[in-house]
């Protein structure tokens, strides 16, 4: 048998991968007879991997991430495909793909042709769908979430589904010690670092609204809580980032829908990004994230400390947006 796992679902691309190897036998022996590639392994180590015999074991697992991805020679790939019939009947051969790969793939198309080939797609959620992948998520784990819990976490991490797995590891692990068990509100505000995240959002609003007293002292708070400045200039970038590419897809005629399925960013926040933005002219954006690149490269060589770079900033943002 050969499987095509593709998509950015990664956890439950996991959980379906798990499953399967579950079934082939006792764990440390499977492990014994596993191989694992990454990339575009030398051909005739796949082969030779794929076709030595299992030793007490059931099954040779031989697991093979991003190959297609990281699209291999058409001489590469049309001898993969030619060797994909003939794989042992032993031999259960894993291709694990993080992104989607595009429907007429020859991999695919000869994985539909074949009865021994597998293929199963793992998309990432989008808009409302990451609120229920989080709902079942909880509940795979032996949790339950809050509908409102589980808006307020997709609003804040994304679709970036490896960290929500990890944020609800730790909140069901925490519920599951306390009388209630429900995920709430409450729960995720203290858990997930995500959050704290949400007041980028209001420095940045701030700025944009011409608030220099709330920008400075919202930037002071995070600083007396703690907040790494690099973590902070980090978050500048990417917040900025964004909003110029908002603009740009409200100047292509992008809809909120639209433009969350391509930043792959919740509708909520993308709504929240879009009604920033109205505060900047591009040209304002655009001259921000020179400075923050020039920040990156004087921090970076030595020329300047984080700290003072980032006070100088705020006090250019205050009196100049």
């Amino acid at each position: 048998m050969f499987y095509i796992f593709h998509g950015g679902d990664q956890p439950k691309k996991r959980e379906t991968l798990d499953r399967l190897l579950e079934r082939l036998g006792d764990p440390p022996m499977l492990d014994l007879n596993t191989t694992r590639f990454s990339g575009i392994p030398p051909l005739n180590q796949l082969k030779q991997a794929a076709e030595t015999m299992p030793f007490l074991a059931p099954a040779r697992v031989v697991l093979v991430e991003d190959l297609f991805l990281a699209k291999p020679s058409k001489e590469y790939l049309e001898e993969l495909l030619s060797f994909l019939p003939h794989v042992p009947e032993t031999t259960r051969l894993v291709f694990l793909e993080s992104q989607a790969l595009r429907k007429n793939h020859p991999a695919l198309k000869l994985a539909a042709e074949l009865e021994q080939g597998v293929v199963r797609a793992f998309p990432l959620p989008e808009g409302s769908q990451v609120d229920r992948w989080i709902q079942q998520q909880a509940k795979n784990k032996g949790g339950d979430i809050a509908p409102r819990a589980a808006n307020l976490l997709a609003s804040l991490a994304g679709n970036d589904l490896a960290l929500l797995d990890n944020e609800l590891e730790k909140l069901v692990a925490y519920k599951s010690s306390v009388p209630d068990t429900r995920i709430e509100v409450e729960d995720v505000s203290i858990l997930s670092p995500y959050v704290a995240e949400s007041s980028i959002f209001d420095l940045v609003d701030a700025l944009g609204n011409r608030n220099g007293a709330r920008a400075s002292a919202l930037y002071q708070r995070k600083l007396n809580e703690g907040a790494d400045p690099f973590y902070l200039f980090s978050m500048f970038v990417r917040q900025f980032r964004l909003l110029i590419q908002i603009k740009e897809l409200v100047e292509e005629g992008y809809n909120a829908p639209a433009m969350a399925r391509e930043l792959h960013l919740h509708e909520f926040v993308v709504s929240k990004l879009n009604q920033q933005a109205r505060g900047f002219a591009m040209e304002d954006l655009e001259t921000i994230y020179r400075h923050l690149l020039s920040i990156d490269v004087s921090v970076k060589s030595g020329k300047a400390d984080m700290r003072t770079e980032l006070d100088l900033l705020l006090a250019s943002l205050t009196y100049t947006v």
